[in-house]
């Protein structure tokens, strides 16, 4: 059983940043694919971004590529997710997600956290 614990979300004004951690409680976090998931009010949970469990492959949403960045440090097994330039439409929950298989469908990950809300004001 892994378990997922997200913080770092808060209110910020449009263009700012903000970063979020996802702290796991199983040594092994290296094994996993690790991802993050976002759901808006009204809207369906979407895919956000995906990192290997070594670190050397990330994924990214096409609507975040290029302002968000997904890392990890597997020493203190926490991902991270860095979300520079946010928009208005960037609010959301914001969800880490665990799993063994690689891939952007919220079916491939098996362990979820809570979510942290995000809200960014324009």
């Amino acid at each position: 059983q892994v378990q997922l614990v997200e913080s770092g979300g808060g209110l910020v004004q449009a263009g700012g940043s903000l970063r979020l951690s996802c702290a796991a409680s199983v040594r092994t976090f290296s094994n996993y694919y690790t991802g993050w998931f976002r759901q808006a009010p009204g809207k369906e949970r979407e895919f956000v971004a995906r990192i290997s469990g070594s670190g050397f492959s990330a994924y990214y949403a096409d609507s975040v590529k290029g302002r968000f960045t997904i890392s990890r440090d597997n020493a203190k097994n926490t991902v991270y997710l860095q979300m520079n330039s946010l928009e208005p439409e960037d609010t959301a929950v914001y969800y880490c997600a665990a799993g063994r298989t690689p891939g952007i469908g919220a079916n491939n990950y098996v362990y979820w956290g809570q979510g942290t809300q995000v809200t960014v004001a324009s």
